[in-house]
């Protein structure tokens, strides 16, 4: 990381993080007042720490970052169009992270690897919309938004296995953005309930948003040395 800047935006980020997980579960209007601010102070904190944004990975990393926030404001609401919108945010910013990540973990993958690989994924994919209980008009766009989530994962798993160091952040923080998704998902189609929901699903986005965000400085620093 060039510049200790970072520190600023990320203390910010640290009280408006600590402040929405404890409105979750009963100071609700805390949570609704802080989480549009969250993921723009980890953009920012990513700039600040790459010292700019002079490279492509930074760029992408943004770029995703600001999408997930987008997703954040939309989700807020409880419109049709709203959740469709926030859910297209937060696709496309998943796309940015499988281009950046999968750009260079996938190099030389053969089909021997690709389709076995896939039918795993499609397979988790449909355990978890059975499970849920997914039906009807959300039916097919929860399935292209799983096999999105899978590919994230299978991205940064496929670095890890090549070249391990910090390819374990992606893909924990990959790992935890779907748990987050998935126990988000479930409370939509009201199954598993369990006390602290919201807490959990907060909690572990957030820690994947700042997992992505560090493991992601760490191959723009790769790539610079």
């Amino acid at each position: 990381m060039k510049s200790k800047s970072w520190m600023i935006p990320a203390a910010f980020f640290l009280v408006a993080a600590i402040v929405n997980l404890m409105g979750q579960e009963s100071m609700h209007h805390l949570a609704r007042l802080t989480k549009p601010a969250l993921l723009p102070l980890i953009a920012l904190c990513t700039v600040a720490a790459a010292g700019g944004m002079e490279s492509r990975t930074v760029r992408m990393l943004v770029t995703a970052q600001l999408f997930g926030g987008l997703g954040d404001i939309l989700l807020q609401r409880s419109e049709f169009l709203c959740f469709v919108g926030g859910m297209v945010a937060f696709l496309i910013g998943h796309i940015f992270y499988i281009v950046l990540f999968g750009g260079k973990s996938w190099k030389g993958l053969g089909l021997k690897v690709w389709i076995p690989s896939l039918l795993v994924m499609a397979g988790f994919v449909a355990c978890m919309i059975l499970a849920i209980g997914v039906n009807g008009d959300l039916l097919v766009p929860m399935i292209v938004y799983g096999m999105t989530l899978m590919l994230l994962i299978f991205s940064t798993l496929m670095g890890v296995i090549r070249w391990k160091s910090f390819w374990w952040f992606l893909l924990c923080g990959a790992v935890l953005f779907t748990t987050s998704d998935v126990i988000l998902a479930s409370g939509t189609f009201e199954v598993w309930p369990f006390a602290g929901k919201d807490f959990v699903i907060m909690f572990t986005y957030l820690a994947a948003q700042c997992l992505l965000a560090y493991g992601g400085l760490r191959l723009n620093a790769s790539d610079a040395s």
